[in-house]
């Protein structure tokens, strides 16, 4: 009978005739084992299925005898001899328990390879993971910055209009002194403040028989009936600007609204040119009502 080789055996256990000649090419015809672990590890390769071209004065199909190594020629001697004969062929049912042996042990390097792709996958997946996390990390951080920035941003914008607000009453406060001294009032008015003093009329005397002339105000007292039906009340100097009255609506009542002042009885809707004129000069002394209308 024929010696088996490595091709032969290769093709029993059913390789395409193509990959066995590569693998025993590729190996240097070094045994079934060293094939066989060559036709696992690049049976995925995209030129597997490619003709092969043995190098020049390479023998294909040569029995394993040929290319062994010095231990496996030292292997096969002492198998022989005990067979009785060194040249002895396998028999059948030798080769057949021969490629029996080697569909085991192929089917054992499958599944180490495929246990060990397992493993590799799913170190790729913790890694793929942890990757994530530390991106997912980097976002939250961004947005906590983001959120922090703007968290100052509005405490910034609150703390100065807080400040413009309290220069606003610092120059009305000003201005209230200032014309109580150019205008010759006594004290300051500050905001809420009693009514006025008004002087009990004096009888004229008997030999005076024209009336007393009009008595000038020096203070006004203003009530303001707001959109939700509250009321401010608090007086003002008579010269002072309607807009002064304006100014300390929106502080005290209507803040960041748009708004009208009008007078019910007679109506009057005052305009942006009266917010310049003084009170007196409006007919508000010495008591009006005011009422704040959407504008």
């Amino acid at each position: 009978m024929a010696e088996c080789t490595t091709l032969d055996s290769l093709l029993e256990m059913g390789f395409d005739r193509n990959r066995a000649e590569k693998a025993v090419g590729h190996t240097g015809n070094q045994g079934i084992e060293r094939a066989m672990d060559w036709l696992m590890e690049h049976e995925n390769d995209p030129d597997i299925d490619e003709p092969y071209v043995p190098p020049a004065g390479n023998a294909l199909g040569t029995t394993e005898e040929q290319s062994q190594s010095p231990t496996e020629t030292s292997e096969s001697t002492e198998v022989t001899e005990e067979m009785g004969d060194a040249k002895q062929s396998m028999t059948e049912e030798e080769r057949l328990e021969q490629v029996k042996r080697l569909e085991e042990l192929m089917k054992a390097r499958q599944e180490e390879r495929r246990e060990r792709e397992r493993k590799e996958e799913i170190e790729r997946e913790k890694q793929r993971r942890k990757q994530g996390q530390e991106l997912l990390q980097v976002k939250q951080k961004l947005q906590d910055d983001e959120m922090k920035k703007l968290a100052d941003q509005r405490m910034k914008e609150k703390m100065e209009d807080k400040l413009a607000k309290q220069r606003v009453k610092e120059k009305i406060a000003r201005d209230r002194e200032e014309r109580a001294r150019k205008f010759g009032g006594g004290s300051s008015s500050t905001g809420l403040s009693s009514p006025p003093f008004e002087a009990p009329l004096q009888s004229p005397p008997e030999n005076q028989g024209a009336p007393p002339a009009k008595k000038d105000y020096d203070d006004c007292r203003i009530q303001v009936r707001l959109l939700d039906g509250t009321t401010l009340s608090t007086v003002f100097k008579a010269q002072e600007p309607l807009a002064a009255v304006r100014v300390y609506i929106q502080m005290n009542g209507e803040n960041g609204q748009d708004f009208n002042l009008i007078t019910p009885y007679p109506r009057r809707v005052y305009t942006d040119l009266d917010m310049e004129k003084p009170l007196c000069e409006l007919g508000l002394v010495p008591s009006a009502v005011l009422v704040v209308t959407k504008k």
